[in-house]
């Protein structure tokens, strides 16, 4: 049997003030969070058709839409340093008419985690990620050629990236410090890798070096403390100064028969290394190539 009870329960006046404050609160707080495009300054290209977006509210955080259009007319471009240290903007969404990124567009957006490169961008610029320390997803398109200078500099939260089949050069130091970078694959269109491009990358295991790779410039591998394998292609023709320096994981390595010269400290305190097999063809080892490899026990110095 179910008795029904009329009760008359008072509230506080205060209760209804306290929630009615932290609704405003809350509220208050979401629109905080929300980028808009009234926190971006567009300007008009040469032509008077196209827009780029030049500048962003340093004070903008949370998710920014980056429009279409603006006034009527297409947004084309991102400018140079546009996004420069937005460090409250976690992701950043680029529309498909934007064709080109000028370089420091996203230098220290440190809360950025997330972030897609339209289709049509053909170039990762110079800085243009540099010191995006929350990055951990990016997507790069078939478009892009080229990865610029430094252009993923201490991005310390990315753990791994696709570069695509289109991309042909890899510049200085454009990975370097990714310390949280597990692996990556170089495909066989890249035929240039700027010197220090991986150096400090202390959680890369292995990596292919493809057969368009003719050298290999000093620092590239410098470092990357994990690394315990890597393949080198019959395309290398020189491995420069410490490149593989500091690699302390290392624990062997074969030379191709295409290399003609191994550079300065190439392997130094490179301390695992326990076996290295130099081909014929070899011509010169630099000054302290192996220096410091306290686990070398046997290598065989080529007639040529």
């Amino acid at each position: 049997m179910c008795i029904a009870v009329d009760r008359t329960v008072e509230i506080p006046l205060g209760v209804f003030m306290n929630i009615k404050c932290l609704l405003m609160l809350t509220l208050l707080a979401a629109t905080l969070q929300a980028a808009s495009e009234a926190d971006l300054t567009f300007a008009l290209n040469g032509n008077s058709t196209e827009y780029i977006v030049s500048d962003c509210n340093p004070s903008a955080s949370g998710i920014l839409d980056i429009p279409i259009t603006y006034a009527g007319k297409p947004v084309t471009s991102i400018g140079q340093s546009a996004f420069q240290s937005c460090s409250g903007l976690t992701n950043i969404t680029i529309p498909s008419s934007v064709t080109s990124i000028g370089s420091n567009a996203f230098q220290s957006c440190s809360s950025l985690t997330s972030i897609a490169i339209p289709n049509g961008v053909t170039s990762i610029g110079d800085l243009l990620f540099y010191n995006c320390s929350g990055l951990t997803d990016i997507t790069i398109p078939s478009s892009v050629t080229s990865i610029g200078i430094q252009a993923f500099y201490a991005c310390s939260s990315l753990t791994n990236i696709t570069i695509p089949g289109s991309v042909t050069s890899i510049g200085s130091s454009a990975f370097y410090n990714c310390s949280g970078l597990t692996s990556i694959v170089i495909p066989n269109s890249v035929s240039a890798i700027g010197s220090s491009a991986f150096q400090g990358c202390s959680s890369l295991i292995s990596i292919t070096i493809p057969g368009n790779v003719t050298t290999i410039g000093s620092n590239v591998f410098r470092s990357c403390s994990s690394l315990s394998n890597i393949a080198l292609s019959d395309g290398v023709i020189s491995i420069g100064p410490y490149t593989f320096g500091d690699c302390t994981a290392l624990t062997s390595i074969v030379i191709p028969s295409s290399v003609t010269s191994i550079g300065n400290d190439t392997f130094r305190n490179c301390s695992s290394l326990t076996n290295i097999a130099l081909s014929d063809g070899l011509t010169s080892i630099g000054e302290y190539a192996f220096g410091d490899c306290t686990s070398l026990t046997n290598i065989m110095i080529p007639n040529s």
